[in-house]
């Protein structure tokens, strides 16, 4: 039977049928060609051209196999971070997409045999954060680029440091409350009594007649009642303006601006040093982190955990201390932790990268501390991000 003319109503409904999606069972990842029925594909499968591409196949066929893999990989991560970004997606919505192109590469064609392989694949390679749930798997692309990074870190890190700020604040405020109070009690409660003076005694004005402009109406009588002159009364409210107690109000101004004066130093920070994505992996093991990312939930937002595992320089094995639960994530979404005064820290990134050392100090305004290194030197103004606490069973 020929091929219908082309415009004819046979050729407009082989063109419909041949459109979009068709079996994959029917599809030749070799030829690259779709079959629309059994008997279309034994018919291709029968041909010389598919005959000659099996003999090629055949030469090299881990060549063809991790070629057709990267394509998938290549493909499947590209829709994943241009249509979803770095957010916690279902994967088999995103292999869905994926698929839509009929020219795609087809996964029985990879060394994947199912989507769990690959997802799980993906998450060993440090490519995608993975969780499973009761719905299936998750993914959430890791962006590696490096002004990508760089802008995340600094969101991340002004979104704490103002989280901080209002948190001292409030605790600030919660002990203001709890000093007046305590002053209170201490002083008691104000006793108001009636004015008392004895019936027998008499208040006598004495005034002087015909003498001198400057002579003053004398009061005698009960030495109580007896009117301070204007020079001591001036000296009285001089003493109390000089010695005014300092309200709650202007110590929370105060601390407003000690406040402020750390937002600009650390945002100075900021713009002249280099995040610590940019210098470079700093995962080392048996450090103490914090897990800093929401993407897995609240569950295990912000707890703490210790390194047991480096893998690829950039991706970390962390036990959790709370619920004992193991993740793999990326350094991207941890942070390291800076413990109590003499307690030891291993450094993490800049000159003494992979020595430990002894917190002496903190200094808070500058975002740095002061360590004391196993040698006894002393090394200052060391950022937060340079060491961690070193985790001691």
């Amino acid at each position: 039977m020929g091929k219908a003319e082309k415009g004819t109503p046979k050729d407009l409904a082989n063109k419909m049928k041949a459109k979009g999606l068709q079996k994959l069972r029917w599809y030749c990842q070799m030829c690259e060609k779709q079959c629309r029925d059994e008997n279309g594909f034994k018919c291709h499968t029968m041909s010389e051209s598919h005959q000659r591409q099996l003999l090629l196949f055949a030469e090299d066929p881990d060549k063809y196999l991790d070629s057709f893999s990267q394509e998938f990989l290549d493909g499947y991560t590209s829709l994943l971070k241009r249509r979803f970004g770095t957010k916690r997606v279902h994967a088999n919505n995103v292999y869905q997409e994926y698929i839509h192109d009929r020219h795609h590469i087809h996964m029985n064609a990879t060394q994947w045999e199912t989507l769990t392989d690959f997802v799980k694949w993906l998450g060993r390679e440090g490519h995608c954060v993975v969780d499973e749930t009761e719905k299936g798997w998750y993914v959430a692309y890791i962006d590696r680029d490096p002004e990508t990074i760089r802008r995340q870190e600094q969101m991340k890190r002004r979104e704490k440091f103002e989280k901080d700020e209002e948190e001292r604040m409030q605790d600030f405020i919660n002990k203001q409350i709890e000093l007046g109070r305590s002053k209170l009690a201490e002083d008691g409660e104000t006793q108001f009594t009636e004015l008392q003076r004895d019936e027998g005694e008499t208040i006598a004005l004495n005034i002087k007649l015909g003498g001198s402009k400057s002579a003053k109406p004398k009061l005698e009588g009960n030495s109580a009642l007896k009117a301070p002159s204007t020079s001591k009364i001036k000296i009285q409210e001089k003493i109390k303006k000089d010695v005014k107690k300092r309200t709650a109000l202007d110590d929370i101004m105060e601390e407003e601006m000690r406040g402020k004066k750390s937002k600009e130093i650390y945002s100075k920070r900021q713009l002249d040093g280099k995040s610590q994505s940019e210098e470079g992996p700093w995962l080392v093991k048996n450090i103490v982190v914090k897990v800093i990312t929401k993407d897995l939930g609240s569950k295990y937002y912000k707890q703490k955990g210790v390194i047991r595992e480096v893998i690829d320089k950039y991706a970390g094995l962390v036990k959790l201390f709370e619920c004992g639960t193991k993740l793999k994530l990326d350094q991207a979404h941890l942070e390291t932790v800076v413990p109590s005064i003499n307690r030891k820290v291993q450094i993490v990134g800049g000159r003494y990268r992979g020595q430990e050392a002894m917190l002496k100090s903190i200094q808070e305004a500058s975002f740095s501390a002061t360590l004391e290194l196993q040698d006894g030197k002393i090394i200052n103004e060391v950022p937060y991000e340079h060491f961690s606490k070193l985790y001691s069973s």
